[in-house]
């Protein structure tokens, strides 16, 4: 999927002026102001077409309906993670979840988040785009976190890519999860020492990976 806020060319098939990025950025933060200030259920395209100054044509031209919109919103929030070299895997991982924990304290990421989210319980179509428009595009934050751990020498290379991706989807989801779950759903502070706590416990759990799925045999 293209990431609509980078996209500066027509889609193929289609005629008339190339797309301009200022004017998709200038819409996916109206789009987030709305929502927060409106809630799911009020917000509408007109509403984000006035704020952002742009016709409502422009925006069914890019997003079939608000779903779509919402979703590349919160999308373009979780693009500005970053994950740069902190020297070890242990650092890396500290940083990037109190990174991800200072954007969810942002209002218009917990609240398009927690949206999305929602109303995706029944909508199958809106599940798919949040897969492929957040969940898929974050994971490049732990493929990039164990090449370079792997590079160190801290957690061993699997020449099995089946099982690479299985790793790579179980990091994501215990991290995110659990990072999503303290912050949105127990409102419960992700401060430096339940980052570190947390970082810990799933420092053992890689390092230990080694031993396998099934873990280290029995004593005997």
């Amino acid at each position: 999927m293209r990431n609509p806020s980078s996209d500066t060319s027509c889609p193929p098939g289609r005629t008339g002026r190339p797309r301009s990025a200022a004017a998709d950025a200038a819409i996916l933060a109206a789009t987030r102001d709305a929502l927060v200030e409106l809630g799911w259920s009020k917000l509408t395209m007109g509403d984000v077409s006035a704020r952002a100054g742009v016709a409502k044509t422009t925006l069914y031209r890019r997003w079939s309906g608000k779903s779509e919109l919402v979703v590349d919103a919160v999308a373009e929030l979780f693009d500005s993670l970053e994950l740069p070299d902190r020297g070890s895997l242990e650092a890396d991982i500290e940083y990037v979840v109190l990174q991800f924990a200072a954007l969810l304290r942002r209002p218009e990421a917990r609240t398009a988040l927690m949206a999305v989210v929602a109303e995706s319980t029944r909508d199958e179509a809106l599940r798919d785009r949040i897969r492929s428009a957040i969940v898929d595009r974050q994971k490049r934050l732990v493929v990039l976190g164990r090449e370079r751990a792997q590079a160190r020498g801290e957690l061993p290379y699997e020449e099995d890519e089946s099982l690479a991706s299985h790793t790579t989807d179980l990091i994501f989801d215990v991290i995110a999860g659990t990072v999503v779950h303290r912050a949105l759903v127990s409102s419960e502070p992700v401060d430096e020492l339940w980052v570190a706590t947390f970082t810990a416990l799933l420092m053992y759990g890689l390092q230990g990976s080694a031993a396998g799925p099934s873990g280290p045999a029995p004593a005997e």
